[in-house]
């Protein structure tokens, strides 16, 4: 199982929200990148990158921090948040990105997530924040119509690969992740499962790699100290 430690980038500043609230942002550090230089140096591989900005207004606001993010960590580097057209995938990944992750665009615009994935394939994700049982979309500040196993049906169906499923009241809440969401994933469907919010102990990570999980995002509880960032890359190999 992969692990991607997180930065929530804000105003070129790496910060945590508390169950995806702008108004219980925590800022962490003015120098993300130092962060992801952390990152490598405790065995990372990969990153999760998320623009909280981005996600609100659809832009690029953090595009310059991204890639100074991408350029001094060498890590492999995916990012969520705000990518609605075409012109941002482009964006991102002609700027040295390893992937994107579409969210409220997969959930309301087949015709973008279909283009998307016959572009660039395995570099598209899609992203599912479930707020009581449904894809919550835009910053996670409205809920969509889609229930998660309907979501996942239509991402089976169009070809998507990988899926980042985040349980929105576990995020930053640091109470454990939801273990039987992941394994109903699992199960049921066909799909590089990515579990996120809530992974706050080694417990967790090692009940996620018992479930196949494709991987893992780390945040809060990085940040907190909760967990050992090389320690947890370990035991998720």
């Amino acid at each position: 199982m992969i692990l991607f430690p997180a930065i929530d980038l804000f105003e070129g500043k790496a910060v945590r929200l508390f169950q995806g609230d702008y108004r219980q942002m925590t800022v962490y550090s003015e120098h993300p990148e130092e962060i992801a230089r952390d990152f490598a140096a405790c065995g990372a591989k990969h990153i999760h990158l998320v623009d909280l900005e981005g996600a609100r207004s659809g832009e690029t606001p953090n595009l310059d921090t991204v890639l100074r993010i991408r350029e001094e960590s060498g890590l492999f580097c995916e990012i969520g948040g705000g990518i609605r057209s075409m012109e941002t995938v482009h964006r991102y990944l002609q700027a040295g990105l390893d992937r994107v992750i579409l969210g409220t665009a997969a959930a309301e615009n087949e015709d973008f997530l279909r283009e998307a994935v016959a572009t660039y394939g395995e570099k598209i994700a899609a992203g599912a924040d479930i707020r009581d049982g449904y894809v919550a979309i835009r910053g996670w500040t409205e809920k969509s119509q889609l229930t998660l196993e309907d979501f996942c049906d239509r991402m089976v169906a169009i070809g998507v690969k990988t899926l980042i499923c985040t349980d929105i009241s576990r995020d930053g809440a640091m109470r454990g992740t939801n273990r039987e969401m992941y394994r109903m994933l699992s199960e049921r469907f066909r799909l590089q499962i990515t579990a996120s919010g809530g992974v706050s102990s080694m417990e967790d990570i090692r009940s996620l790699r018992a479930l196949n999980l494709y991987g893992a995002i780390i945040g809060k509880a990085y940040y907190t100290g909760d967990i050992d960032l090389k320690k947890a890359i370990e035991v998720a190999r």
